[in-house]
């Protein structure tokens, strides 16, 4: 009774510290939820429009997918300065690294137009394989008009995570949900006007989608500075924010030794998935189509665990920041733990609603029965994803960004990439076989996390030195 009492203590945490992870990851699950089911409910509308309408929307957002990753990773690094600052009271480093961020997504724009301005089309041309489910050139240009309006959205969605990002790590995480809710309600509203052609608008297909997306990331940018600015009080990093440009040499130092592994593991690490679609399309455009639905639709039901990795980056580095190991030690074994318990009801529920909802879609049975069969896959899968997604934001909360670079990039194109470029060319499996044991070799990755985390290498205070100084 004694050591069932003691393995309770160890793993599962209080009501205290349930209410202190909710008061973090809640408001980030619910932004994530109603994010996702917005993307859900665009999914549904573009795939009403048809196959190759949603197969080349789902091409083009691969490119936005690497894109997005990049800016994520480009801001972990200073990310994990802004938590530490935070729980050492310094808010002249939290202004810093704010300042870092906005630098970082300059120049990640700055390259992301050059590629998607010059080079979309052989790139969107290597996920274009002809089959008996849509045509390959109608596509491509469903596909290109649908980016060229979406590279608009890229500074405001850049900017737009500088902000929340920092908000989050400083504490706030309820204006990025409530900015997130209103750019996922004006997405969708303007969806509907702008690809069907209501209110007396002129139906606008792929592009009403584009045009849509743009609006919206407008919007939630413009939430996020003006609340910042209007309550500089409550958040002293915006005050002075933009009176100087000054980042000390040894805090952009530090940033770019701890956040340039981070940077280049988001850009490698979306590259290589998206290699790894690109893959399984040699198959055809039915694949490319069944994964965009099984895609959108398990994110649905992945929303838990994935917010959970904001709980551990922000309670982790906070407790880390202020010297409290053992806290730090406690939370990270209580919230895997806890991702885990969450994704046994959530892969149950994927599993048992993978047959209903790809009928929502305007696309063949032959389209449907792939998503199915993908979605049982993913299901499947949950509790690998959900450890390896703690393990890597443990490890980052301590700022060991070459390991985190090893652990999770380095493994997509040494394991994950060669397994599905055999599987995909050289064997006769049915292609859910080959997503399913190309995801499979995460199982690896899990010992590997699992070793690295109970070692405790992730343990560093990487801000008790100031060098912010």
């Amino acid at each position: 009774m004694h050591s069932e009492n003691s393995l309770r203590r160890r793993y599962i945490g209080d009501k205290a510290f349930y209410a202190m992870v909710f008061s973090i990851v809640l408001p980030v699950i619910v932004q994530n939820t109603v994010a996702n089911f917005v993307n859900l409910l665009d999914n549904v509308m573009v795939g009403r429009i048809g196959t190759e309408q949603m197969s080349g929307v789902s091409i083009a957002n691969q490119l936005m997918f690497v894109f997005n990753l990049c800016i994520f990773g480009g801001l972990s690094g200073a990310g994990i300065f802004t938590a530490q600052y935070y729980g050492a009271r310094d808010d002249d480093g939290v202004r810093y690294t704010m300042r870092f961020k906005i630098y970082t997504s300059l120049f990640v724009l700055c390259v992301a137009l050059i590629v998607f301005g010059f080079f979309a089309e052989p790139i969107i041309r290597l996920y274009l394989t002809e089959d008996s489910s849509g045509d390959v050139e109608t596509t491509l240009g469903y596909s290109l008009r649908y980016l060229r309006v979406m590279m608009l959205g890229l500074a405001p969605f850049a900017f737009s995570q500088c902000y929340a990002g920092t908000l989050r790590e400083t504490g706030e995480t309820v204006m990025p949900m409530k900015a997130s809710i209103a750019e996922v309600l004006t997405n969708l509203g303007l969806n509907y006007i702008l690809i069907f052609g209501k209110l007396g608008l002129p139906a606008l297909g792929v592009v009403g989608a584009a045009v849509a997306t743009v609006v919206s990331r407008l919007v939630g940018l413009g939430i996020l500075v003006i609340y910042t600015h209007r309550h500089s009080e409550r958040h002293a990093f915006a005050h002075g924010l933009y009176h100087s440009l000054y980042i000390p040499g040894r805090l952009v130092g530090s940033i770019i030794r701890k956040g340039m592994p981070l940077l280049a593991n988001e850009a490698l690490w979306s590259v290589g998935t998206t290699m790894l679609t690109q893959q399984y399309s040699l198959r055809g455009l039915t694949v490319i189509a069944a994964l965009s639905i099984s895609s959108t639709v398990s994110n649905m039901f992945s929303v838990v665990f994935m917010s959970l990795g904001t709980a551990v980056a922000i309670l982790v580095g906070q407790a880390l920041g202020a010297d409290d190991v053992p806290r730090a030690k406690d939370t990270v074994r209580k919230l895997i733990v806890f991702s885990l318990m969450t994704c046994v009801v959530f892969g149950g529920l994927l599993a048992a609603f993978a047959p209903l909802l790809p009928m929502l879609y305007n696309t063949t049975a032959d389209v449907r029965a792939l998503a199915t069969k993908f979605l049982w896959c993913s299901a499947a899968l949950m509790l690998i994803h959900s450890f390896n997604h703690c393990c890597y934001f443990t490890l980052r909360s301590g700022g060991k960004t070459v390991i985190t670079f090893l652990y999770d990039c380095a493994f997509t194109w040494l394991v994950m990439l060669p397994a599905a470029f055999v599987l995909a060319r050289y064997t006769a499996l049915p292609v859910h076989w080959v997503y399913l044991l190309t995801q499979g070799t995460e199982g690896l990755k899990c010992v590997i996390g699992y070793i690295l985390v109970k070692k405790g290498i992730w343990v560093h205070n990487i801000v008790g030195s100031s060098v912010a100084a």
